[in-house]
């Protein structure tokens, strides 16, 4: 076969979480993935010489490494760790025990007995106030120390117990640290931040990677030079009242981008990864000035501005030549579905079969897409940091597995993207880019709902406000007073602020994201001895809000189970969930399942399942429906290549047994009804609790929602109680 190329992207990056008012860091994350993924996931290449790579470091995120680094930074987590566990106030105890467990259950706390205690000390599940307070009786002086040092510990990479004594010392000792014990684990946390920026120039100098950059202050560029760029991908999107077009602000993040990164590396950078991989006519425009040779976005955006290759997907695997007025830059394009695999699947696979399925598929592609290109690139381009502490050993298996097996492959070669375009420069050119981003080809995630709108419409108000102010005082400009003011706004004019509005994202911290957005507002007006506007001392993210799309069931359901909805009115009560996302810091595009509706009656429990278009063959998957209350059962079906029912079964303490009553049906859904009987639920039960799973190769790939949806229990009652016109 001919050889294909493959091109990892790893992209680090953290907004900022400095509160500007204060000096303080309010979230610990820059800190935290420093230690456990930002220095490893560059040293790890370390043994594998024949891996080439390629890391995209965002200033933002260097800015605050570097303050971490010199002991300049301080956070809210650091500062209540370093607090002797004998001086803890109420206050610092509550904090501890509603933040300090903040951390991946089944991977970063269950391996470790003494953290794993703790939790079930606490309790899993989300307390009120008044109830954190009362379990804080319940812990003593010693459980809240091995708290402090075991929420830092976990988020220290495993690498760090083979390379590092006293982290290897702590592990082996597990409880009953000392406050000596704590104070020097955050020293080596200190540490590590000073050494992430060092060994990517060490690695980038001898030639193993290149390291890209991304617009300063990570900023969704197209939006910048115009909100109604949006327009483009999504003509029906609902936009702010003001629009905002300053693409002198886009060129700033650029172009000080371009100038922190060679003060930093001593060099000029080569690659850029717009801030999640959104483009547009102007921003590539602005790019090219700039003297970068590369970009990266989505298959979705090829595929949107390159109307005449219909969505052929050999194309996919090849760079282009974007001319967009005169101005010139290669672009290669993500494989979203690969790159999904890393994300969001084989963190539950075994991860010599994870490894694998990847190169396999690599292979495949290869094959597929030879006939267009003549070297097949494959681009695999997300976070390198949020997706690992879903994995076993915080991804180091997996990795390990994938290098290894890529280092003795004759036929995938890993490169870093300049050398690829170096040798193999694009011959197809792009004149036209429609504007879009890596999620979806639009950029619904970071405009178009109202509290994404309502904060364009603040920043356009004071950006305005900016300008006007510095034009009515001219002997101001170019002086601290301005730098200071416009270092706010670009702040500001992060993407990450409007990723955590709108429904499509959620976390716990969604009211400390909130809050530093609009302290930077607050700042502004400050510095200028201006009045507030009341406004900014008002939350913009709704305290009701959604982290997954669920509707619960409205009352008894009684659909025909035959994979086509017949009657309008059949699925009108059920509850509905609509899939495409996580939720949290990561967002899954490929998926299997689109949504599914669920309800019941009396005596039947009933799902739908809908797929998305590109599913051709059901033989491949399982469909599971995951009952975890009032027990722990599993409904499997299975369907064949003709995508007829093949089997139904239920499996139950191990044991697989044929339900005689159930019923599945795939037409245009898949079609699920099962008798509650079938289920052997226990007599007395309050609420069923359960998920929908997917799995592929015996392997789960899908799970939703990532937490789970709880119903009440179905009686005669709970038709009545819901009942409406």
């Amino acid at each position: 076969m001919k050889k294909v190329y493959l091109a990892f992207l790893w992209h680090q990056h953290q907004p900022v979480y400095k509160n500007p008012n204060t000096g303080i860091y309010e979230l610990p994350w820059v800190r935290l993935h420093a230690t456990k993924d930002y220095y490893d996931m560059v040293a790890i290449l370390d043994n594998y010489p024949k891996i080439k790579s390629n890391i995209n470091l965002v200033p933002s995120l260097l800015v605050q490494l570097e303050e971490y680094a010199s002991g300049k930074a301080k956070d809210k987590f650091l500062e209540i760790t370093l607090k002797d566990a004998n001086s803890l106030t109420q206050e610092d105890k509550i904090f501890i025990l509603s933040n300090f467990f903040m951390a991946n259950w089944d991977r970063m706390i269950a391996p470790y007995d003494r953290y794993n205690e703790l939790l079930q000390k606490k309790g899993r599940k989300t307390f009120t106030d008044e109830e954190i307070k009362n379990i804080c009786k319940t812990f003593n002086v010693e459980d809240f120390r091995d708290l402090q040092v075991w929420f830092n510990l976990s988020w220290t990479d495993p690498s760090w117990r083979k390379n590092d004594e006293f982290i290897a010392y702590l592990y082996r000792k597990g409880r009953n640290f000392t406050e000596d014990d704590k104070n020097k684990l955050i020293q080596k946390h200190i540490e590590i931040c000073g050494m992430v920026v060092k060994k990517h120039k060490e690695l980038q100098d001898r030639g193993q990677i290149d390291v890209s950059v991304t617009p300063f202050y990570h900023p969704i560029l197209p939006l910048l030079c115009d909100t109604s760029s949006a327009l483009e991908a999504t003509p029906e999107i609902n936009l702010p009242s003001k629009r905002f077009s300053y693409p002198e602000d886009a060129s700033w993040h650029i172009n000080s981008a371009v100038s922190y990164y060679e003060n930093v590396f001593e060099r000029k950078p080569l690659g850029m990864w717009p801030s999640e991989g959104s483009v547009s006519n102007t921003a590539v425009e602005l790019i090219s000035d700039a003297g970068l040779k590369w970009i990266a976005t989505d298959e979705a955006v090829l595929f949107n501005s390159a109307k005449h290759l219909n969505g052929d997907r050999r194309h996919l695997f090849k760079p282009f030549k974007l001319n967009i007025n005169g101005k010139n830059l290669d672009i290669i394009f993500r494989d979203h579905g690969l790159s999904d695999s890393i994300g969001f699947v084989y963190s539950k696979w075994n991860p010599q079969d994870a490894a694998n399925d990847f190169i396999n598929k690599v292979k495949s592609i290869g094959e597929y897409a030879s006939s267009v290109c003549e070297a097949p690139l494959v681009s695999v381009i997300l976070d390198g940091d949020n997706c690992w502490e879903y994995y076993l050993n915080d991804g180091w298996d997996f990795l390990q597995a994938l290098y290894e097996k890529l280092s003795a492959e004759p036929d995938i070669e890993t490169v870093r993207i300049s050398q690829y375009l170096e040798k193999f420069p694009p011959t197809d050119t792009i004149t036209n880019l429609t504007a879009g981003s890596w999620i979806n080809g639009n950029f619904g995630v970071w405009i178009g709902h109202s509290e994404d709108n309502l904060s364009w419409e603040y920043l356009a108000t004071t950006r305005d406000f900016i300008k006007d102010y510095f034009n009515k005082h001219p002997d101001l400009k170019g002086t601290d007073t301005e730098k200071e003011v416009l270092n706010n706004l670009y702040i500001l004019q992060g993407s990450d602020w409007n990723w955590w509005y709108g429904d499509d994202h959620s976390s716990s911290t969604d009211g400390n994201f909130d809050y530093i957005y609009r302290e930077h507002f607050i700042k502004i007006y400050k510095i200028l001895g201006q009045e507030v506007p009341a406004v900014f001392y008002k939350s913009i993210k709704s305290a009701q809000h959604r982290q997954d799309k669920i509707i619960k069931p409205q009352g008894f359901i009684y659909p025909k189970t035959n994979g086509n909805t017949t009657d309008l009115f059949e699925w009108k009560n059920s509850g509905y969930y609509e899939v495409g996302h996580s939720g949290g810091s990561m967002h899954q595009i490929s998926t299997v399942l689109k949504s599914f509706n669920f309800g019941f009656d009396i005596k039947n429990f009933y799902l739908k399942l809908d797929l998305n278009e590109q599913i051709k063959s059901l033989d491949e998957y399982s469909f599971n429906l995951v009952f975890i209350k009032p027990i722990e059962i599993k409904v499997v079906l299975n369907f064949n290549k003709s995508k007829q029912l093949k089997s139904i079964s239920i499996v139950y303490n191990g044991q697989e047994n044929i339900p005689q009553s159930a019923k599945s049906v795939f037409g245009t859904s898949i079609e699920l009804s099962i008798p509650f009987e079938n289920l052997t639920f226990p007599s007395k039960y309050d609420y069923i609790e359960f998920v929908i799973t997917v799995d592929e190769k015996s392997y789960e790939i899908e799970r939703w929602p990532q937490s789970s949806i709880i119903i009440p229990r179905p009686d005669e009652n709970f038709n009545f109680l819901n009942w409406s016109l």
